[in-house]
This record gives structure tokens, sequence and C-alpha cells, in this order.
């Protein structure tokens, strides 16, 4: 015989405050009848602070939002929206969402609103698409590697030879040759970190430690005369990561966070640590879910990354600098995803904020190389 449950059925308050994502009911005049808890959150009030209020003292009245609403109160019909932008003054910059729109009921004027945050999947799918550029750099850096740096050093010898019997004239055009020679040797030695495919070395690192000692670089040379701020979260467990590679990966972000507050007065740049437990992704090939929850960001009040390259900012030779190579950003974005990690870049004017989520350190991480040395060992 089946054992039935007499647990109570849930309301159906409790099972919207359980969906994670913000849902609200909207009476025919614009105001809210109902919000759940994530819809709060995303207002930025509490639930009778918003049934006081309608949705147009949220939302601009121009918000392709309320057409929406209008259409399905009008048509009885279900909506869904991709992409919609809900930025203003009261909700922030930056407020891409998904929007998903029906009646409450057929006898019901009410509308119901469901909100998902493109943030997160914002940020898989954009690195998904670093990691392919990334290996698209692999293989060239591969082949430049090859065809390139024999023919140079032949080019620079050849400079060198004539540069002993050139005129005066002549000579500044051998120097010339022998100098943009080095230049692409170093180019084509910078692609070549691309192409190194060795497994990671990675152990228990103090992030504070890895951010002083970038710190202290930075403000030795670049950011001399920049205030660098520090907002750290002292409790933050050890990230589970390479210390030399963290080291490379800050020290870029913070070179390139000093040289857009360069000439900016009261240019300041911001480093934060902080937890951020919920953020899981899937790994591709297993049904293994890793958690990212260590959260360290760049910030800086410069005049923010052009809107024309902002979503492509991590790609190889996407740069803003008339004499930059485009492969920083496209260095720690590769790094960040070796150590299985996410890196986004979110700019407006007067504030440009990087954030890196990485996994933290954990027992059973420090005993995965151990474990790999027994396998291969048994596999010899």
């Amino acid at each position: 015989m089946t054992a039935v449950s007499t647990a109570p059925e849930p309301d159906h308050a409790s099972v919207l405050n359980a969906l994670p994502h913000p849902v609200v009911v909207i009476d025919p005049e614009g105001g809210f009848v109902f919000a759940n808890s994530d819809a709060e959150q995303f207002f930025g009030a509490g639930a009778d602070y918003l049934r006081r209020r309608k949705l147009g003292d949220f939302i601009p009245a121009d918000s392709p939002l309320f057409t929406l609403v209008e259409q399905v109160r009008s048509e009885s019909s279900r909506i869904s929206e991709y992409r919609v932008d809900l930025s203003s003054p009261r909700l922030g910059a930056e407020r891409i969402v998904d929007l998903y729109v029906s009646r409450l009921s057929d006898a019901s004027p009410n509308v119901v609103l469901m909100i998902q945050l493109r943030s997160i999947a914002a940020k898989m799918d954009r690195q998904l698409t670093h990691r392919s550029a990334a290996r698209s750099v692999t293989g060239l850096a591969a082949m430049l590697a090859h065809e390139i740096r024999n023919p140079l050093s032949g080019i620079k010898g050849a400079a060198q030879l004539l540069e002993a019997a050139a005129s005066d004239d002549d000579r500044v055009l051998t120097r010339l040759i022998q100098e943009e020679s080095e230049r692409i040797v170093k180019l084509v030695d910078r692609m070549e970190v691309f192409s190194d495919q060795r497994p990671i070395e990675r152990s228990a690192v103090n992030i504070h430690s890895v951010l002083e000692h970038v710190k202290t670089l930075a403000t030795s040379g670049f950011a001399r005369g920049i205030r660098i701020q520090e907002v750290y979260d002292p409790s933050l467990p050890p990230v589970y990561a390479n210390r030399d590679q963290l080291v490379q990966v800050f020290l870029n972000l913070l070179k390139n966070a000093s040289e857009a507050t360069a000439g900016v007065d009261g240019g300041e740049i911001r480093l934060t640590t902080a937890f951020r437990p919920g953020v899981r992704l899937s790994v591709p090939g297993s049904r293994k879910r890793i958690t990212l929850p260590l959260e360290f960001t760049v910030e800086d009040n410069g005049a923010g990354v052009p809107d024309d390259i902002r979503e492509n900012i991590f790609d190889p030779f996407v740069t803003t600098k008339p004499s930059g190579s485009g492969l920083g950003l496209a260095l720690v974005a590769k790094i960040v995803g070796d150590h299985g990690g996410v890196i986004e870049c979110e700019s407006q004017p007067g504030h440009t904020a990087f954030r890196v989520l990485m996994p933290a350190w954990t027992e059973e991480k420090d005993a995965e190389p151990a474990r790999q040395d027994r396998a291969t060992r048994r596999a010899d």
C-alpha cells in the first residue's frame, strides 16, 4: 500500500517565493498587487511598499515592457521577450533581462510578470566565446612561431651586416629594421603563451596576499600617484589557483585600470573580494557541476569601455590603445578559463568593473594531483 503524504499543500505565495526569479502581479492601472521575495530585491523595496506604488515608478514610460503588458491583457495571450533593457535611475544601469508575461487567469485583468536576469547566463555565453577565440589564437601562435621566427632572424642579421658599411642616413634605416624585427618576435612570444596546454599547478592561494603584491608593484611603477582602495572580506577561503598566474591576471587588470584613470580628476581604483554563493557551472563532458563562490573585482572611475568593443573586449587583437596588441585581456580570459573561472566586464562612463569568479580551495581538490599521479604510475 502506497503511503500518502499528509503534509499541507504550499500556498501560491510560498511557491512564487521559492522561484529564483522576480515575479510580480500588476493590476490594470499598473499597480503592484503581489511581489515575491526576489522581486523585492530586484526593485529594491519591500512588498508592502510596492503595493502602494506602480510599475511606472520604477520603469521608464517608454519601456517596451508596458507594450507587452497591454498586449497580453488585451489579447489574453502569453508573451516571452528576450534581452529587454529595464535600465532606469531607480533600478540602475545595464538591467538587461528576459521577460515572461501572462494573464493571471481568464477571469482576471491582472497580469503576471516574471523577470529573468541575464547576468550569469551572459557570463557563461561570453566565457565560451572567449575560450573559443583563445583556441583560435593557439593555432595561430604555433604557426607564427614556426613560420616567422626564422625569416625574422635572417632579416635582422642582414640588417646588422648592412649597418657596418652603411652611411649615417642608411644606418637609421637598418636600425629601424632591427627594432621592428625584435618587436615582431616579442609579439610572437606573447602569442605563444596561448599554445601552452600543460596542466596548471594549483594549490591553496591567499588572494589578499596576491592583491597586496600586485598593488605594491603597481604603486611602485605604472600606478604611482593613483589612489587604490581595498575592500576585502577577511574571512574569504583560499582560492584554488596558480599564484604566479593570478599575479599576471590582476597586474594586467590593474594596469588597464590605471591607464583608464590617467588624467581623470580624482582617479581611483577599487579592489574588492567577496563570497558569492549560488554560482554553479556545468563541466563540459561531465555531469559534475563546479561552484565559483569567490568574486574578485577591479573597478575604476575612468571613461569606460567603448560600446562598440565591450562585448568583444576579451577577444584577441581587440584594443583601444593606439600601440596596444590586444592580447592582454585575451590572455587574462584564457588564464581565468583554464582555472575553471569566469571573467566579466561591466562598464559605463565613470565606472568600469572587471569581475573574476573563481573556485575555492578544498582538501578534496588538494588531493586531486596526488590521485592523478597514482593513476599515472599505475598506467606506466
